[in-house]
């Protein structure tokens, strides 16, 4: 029985050692961890002041004219900040971007297009307001302002007219659609518009939120943080990044 006990309180004891160890390296990585991400985010806090204040000169000249078309999609809670959103746009418009798209799910942007473009029409002047769209006639900039209902919604009432013009006749012709008869189908039906060269994502959450899934088939998508915490400097490195990735599109 003696040695029986005295191998039990052994095993125990080696037990007890190998979870303190256990618990000592995973204290110890968690710490590495922790330092590491903090050594980035203050990189990426210097980096992105050095991008604002105009000191990094690689920088300075983004040949924004790859950027024909950018899409901005927003977390719909925090697209109710409509003063950091006038400030995100008018950062664009200083960069010089001419024809933006601003998306939420929720629509809390389309219901905030008049301020929207008020607020703008205060910091840049001259404002031409359109049903969907407004025009920055001094920067010559265009706003459309989307929604998820302009999404799934619109490939139905595509689906529908593809339908009713193909199949619901007496005589019904056996198609396979093609990406070009749905293309046009949604124009028809009022939801197309041009695809965005870039999307920038500003939320919680690393996907295009709903976002009009035919518009974005070669669009590269960037994840911006939240739109609380966005800096001028993260935003010109995104677009300069995009604008010197040399891109091939399939056929």
């Amino acid at each position: 029985m003696g040695l029986g006990n005295e191998v039990q309180k052994i095993l125990s004891w080696t037990s007890v050692c190998g979870n303190l160890v256990l618990h000592l390296v995973w204290l110890i990585l968690h710490l590495i961890i922790n330092v590491w991400y903090s050594v980035l985010g203050i990189a990426r806090m210097v980096e992105n002041t050095l991008i604002s204040s105009g000191l990094l000169k690689s920088y300075n000249a983004v040949n924004i004219s790859k950027v024909r078309y950018l899409a901005v999609v927003i977390d719909s809670e925090e697209a109710r900040e409509t003063s950091k959103v006038l400030e995100l746009l008018c950062w664009l418009v200083s960069i010089g971007v001419k024809s933006i798209c601003l998306y939420d799910r929720e629509g809390v942007l389309k219901k905030s297009q008049t301020a929207i473009i008020e607020g703008l029409n205060k910091s840049q002047k001259t404002i031409v307001e359109g049903s969907d769209h407004g025009s920055l006639v001094e920067k010559h900039v265009d706003l459309e302002f989307v929604s998820f209902a302009d999404s799934k919604p619109a490939i139905a009432k595509a689906a529908n007219l593809l339908f009713a013009k193909h199949y619901a006749s007496t005589k019904p012709e056996k198609l396979n659609f093609t990406e070009s008869d749905m293309s046009e189908a949604l124009q028809a039906v009022g939801y197309g518009g041009p695809e965005p060269d870039l999307l920038l994502v500003y939320g919680p959450v690393r996907c295009h939120m709903g976002f009009p899934a035919w518009r974005i088939r070669y669009t590269e998508i960037v994840h911006m943080g939240t739109l609380k915490s966005m800096e001028f400097g993260s935003l010109i490195k995104a677009i300069h990044k995009f604008t010197k990735v040399h891109q091939n599109y399939g056929q």
